[in-house]
């Protein structure tokens, strides 16, 4: 049945992971990098940016795309700063090294910023916010990517989803974490419903006369070709508000780009107009902010929790169960997949498969 789904233990997928990078020629710890990346998120209940796009980064390392072996350079450096050509390796190898960076900056001097060039897709922005906040640190993230959104009155998608990601300790278990694209979803959303053989909804996709689209897999074909787009955070048009999203998604381009002197727009699609490939060169941002440089990290913590816990105790509006504050869904779903294992549709599994016999892998105990 095409809705039949299996559940796998969380450590065999990351056996099964790993390995299959290191046979794509990513060296082990880098691969170990690159497989929390992807397995935080299916842990958190995206499953847009899991596993799911292990295929994806095996196929880019065969085109020549993505190089599995990583080999950063800083080009531009301050006690405070940074500029890091990331020479097209793994998006994931880098944004760690770079937020890595940042979080050493902070501590030396109160701020660390690190801008990025010539990377690749890095997974969820939200991983990185929070190796700063499991240090007690602030930590903000963004990233530009391949054009998939349409600016608000445009008939062409020039954006990539631009996620922002904003990470702080609280005095809860549950860090604060804000994660979410500048468009109404992210682009991964659609291969998803792909997976699940559903159709977009209404409201989230537009063709270049700017109505809305809703066959997934027309849509999948053609975002490349410029033929659809993605709405900006907020939908079509300034009535609900979408000039604000596409404002935002204006913000990340500058931070991702015009800081570091990399691609932008249209030259991080993934084909040149005359169809050859290309690598993505994709920008990040990376900004750790030492909080005991401005007050006790304790009072920062007990007012952060404060005002979580306020806006949770809030009057809910009729039919509503309870509030929620960023991060809290995600922490809740982490918990219970480590219980009951990653859920893996049969398209995805499929994925997986083809992955495995092409890597020589059948040894790995996986139930598809």
């Amino acid at each position: 049945m095409t809705n039949q789904i299996v559940r796998v233990p969380v450590e065999s997928l990351r056996r099964f992971v790993e390995d299959a990078f290191v046979a794509l020629g990513v060296p082990a710890e880098d691969a170990r990098i690159c497989t929390d990346v992807l397995l935080a998120s299916d842990l958190r209940g995206i499953e847009s940016h899991g596993i799911g796009r292990l295929k994806v980064y095996a196929d880019r390392i065969r085109k020549g795309q993505l190089s599995p072996v990583t080999e950063l350079e800083v080009v531009r450096e301050t006690p405070a700063t940074a500029v890091i050509d990331g020479h097209s390796g793994m998006g994931q190898v880098i944004g760690h090294r770079a937020m890595r960076m940042a979080i050493e900056k902070a501590r030396a001097v109160g701020l660390g910023a690190v801008a990025v060039r010539q990377s690749a897709h890095f997974g969820i922005a939200g991983y990185y916010p929070l190796m700063a906040v499991r240090e007690g640190l602030i930590g903000i993230t963004t990233t530009n990517a391949r054009p998939s959104v349409l600016p608000t009155f445009g008939g062409e998608p020039m954006f990539g989803t631009n996620p922002i990601a904003f990470g702080a300790p609280s005095d809860e278990a549950c860090p604060f974490l804000f994660d979410a694209a500048t468009s109404v979803v992210p682009r991964g959303k659609l291969e998803v419903l792909s997976r699940a053989e559903k159709a977009t909804p209404a409201g989230w996709v537009g063709g270049r006369d700017g109505k809305p689209a809703t066959d997934t897999e027309a849509i999948l074909g053609g975002l490349n070709a410029g033929l659809y787009g993605l709405f900006p955070l907020g939908g079509p048009g300034e009535k609900s508000g979408g000039h604000k999203g596409y404002g935002l998604a204006t913000i990340v381009e500058i931070l991702c780009a015009s800081l570091q002197g990399g691609a932008f727009l249209l030259d991080l699609a993934s084909a040149r107009p005359d169809g050859t490939l290309r690598k993505q060169n994709l920008g990040h941002f990376f900004l750790a902010i030492d909080i005991e440089a401005f007050g006790p990290i304790d009072e920062f913590r007990r007012t952060t929790g404060e005002i979580l816990r306020s806006l949770r105790g809030a009057r809910r509006a009729d039919g509503a169960e309870r509030i929620y504050t960023a991060g809290e869904k995600e922490w809740e779903n982490e918990r219970r997949i480590r219980e009951e294992g990653v859920p893996v549709n049969p398209n995805l599994a499929a994925d997986l498969r083809s992955v495995r016999e092409d890597l020589g892998l059948e040894g790995h105990d996986l139930p598809f």
